[in-house]
């Protein structure tokens, strides 16, 4: 594994964490890509690396949402129960995702197959009647529909953010609102995501302290490379955040559908061709 790999993961984490072009299914098809390179290899500790890149946006997050959070602890405190029943499905489909069908988590095919599904999702939710409901006023049932639209999200080439941002944007929801309750459902989704890796990964005793890179030098460390990759998609989060909530704003979200669905038939392709 080198630093450019780590960094490369880094940028897609940043990038499609938050647009709707699922972050999985581009970390998995780059990492099937990389490792073909000559020279190309996979990590050590896979899931050290997704850890610490789900901490850099989940800390994105954080930094642009603090005032929505701050409001959540105080005078928005009626939303946290909306958010808790938005988070349930996925944390359901995820535990069964991870025990039963863990191999369909770094499926190079199923993530291609899957991201057209997101584009037509994202130009379903474009053709929606503007909604004028605040994350404020959802009911119980709604966060609920939208809980159960995030629940499909642990498919590699499914965007969570797509997903949640039309389910929000077909109850009701005014862009802004849709936007902000999909990110604050981010937060628990990344943070379970987060403490289900390492969990796994103290439970199976992988956290390993196996050299990566060049022997002998500190900046080749595992620690030094993971620190990079979290720093990397942290900031790249930043700024994809920000870009999304200005597209989404100016009714843009279809957009993203014109590379989701081309690439996905380009990926399949690759991997049908590859089999054969």
């Amino acid at each position: 594994m080198s630093h450019l790999h780590v960094i490369i993961l880094g940028i897609i984490q940043g990038i499609a964490e938050f647009l709707p072009i699922s972050s999985s299914g581009h970390i998995v098809i780059a990492n099937a890509i990389l490792t073909e390179l000559p020279g190309g290899g996979k990590l050590p500790d896979t899931n050290d690396l997704n850890i610490t890149l789900h901490a850099g946006t989940l800390l994105s997050i954080l930094v642009i949402y603090w005032r929505r959070i701050v409001r959540l602890l105080s005078s928005d405190r009626a939303v946290i129960p909306k958010i808790i029943v938005g988070t349930l499905p996925v944390v359901a489909s995820g535990l069964i995702l991870t025990k039963h069908f863990p191999h369909w988590l770094d499926n190079p095919l199923l993530a291609g197959c899957m991201l057209p599904v997101t584009g037509l999702l994202l130009l379903w939710a474009a053709r929606r009647p503007l909604g004028e409901l605040d994350y404020t006023d959802l009911t119980y049932g709604k966060a609920l529909v939208i809980g159960l639209f995030q629940a499909v999200a642990p498919l590699p080439g499914i965007s969570r953010s797509g997903t949640t941002i039309a389910a929000g944007l077909a109850v009701g929801l005014s862009r802004q609102a849709a936007a902000t309750f999909s990110f604050l459902l981010a937060i628990p989704a990344l943070g379970g995501a987060i403490f289900l890796k390492t969990w796994q990964l103290i439970a199976h005793q992988s956290v390993k302290s196996t050299p990566v890179g060049i022997a002998g030098s500190p900046l080749s460390s595992p620690g030094t490379l993971l620190a990079i990759g979290a720093a990397v998609s942290f900031v790249v989060g930043l700024l994809a955040l920000c870009w999304l909530i200005r597209w989404l704003e100016k009714g843009r979200i279809q957009y993203f559908a014109y590379w989701c669905i081309p690439v996905g038939i380009a990926v399949v392709v690759w991997q049908l061709v590859k089999g054969a």
